[in-house]
């Protein structure tokens, strides 16, 4: 959904850095406490530049996360809010991919670390 993209609903936090009629290449940050809206994110890789730890809402539903520097993990796609609840700020890239996803579910909160 255009309306729940979060280059558009929080262009504070969200940059393009790249993208083509596969994929598109993302760049996340922000500072301790910082909140975004909600937005949706098809099936993506997260990559953590800097560790971090956020609370992620969806509805009533929340799950803290906590990713080390260095780390990829499967995103699931899905829609949430985010709250940065650690000390230190958070840098990511998310490697979105198009075409055929995943359904958008509650269940599938936060990233998969599988």
């Amino acid at each position: 959904m255009v309306d729940e993209d979060p280059v558009v609903t929080n262009p504070d936090h969200y940059a393009v850095l790249w993208e083509n009629d596969r994929v598109r290449v993302l760049e996340y940050f922000d500072t301790p406490g910082a909140t975004t809206t909600p937005h949706v994110h098809p099936d993506s890789v997260l990559v953590a530049l800097t560790s971090f730890r956020r609370r992620l809402f969806l509805n009533d539903e929340h799950v803290d996360v906590e990713l080390a520097a260095g780390r990829a993990v499967w995103l699931p796609a899905q829609r949430h809010a985010g709250l940065n609840i650690g000390d230190s700020d958070t840098r990511t890239i998310l490697i979105e991919l198009k075409g055929e996803s995943g359904a958008v579910e509650s269940a599938d909160l936060g990233p998969d670390f599988g």
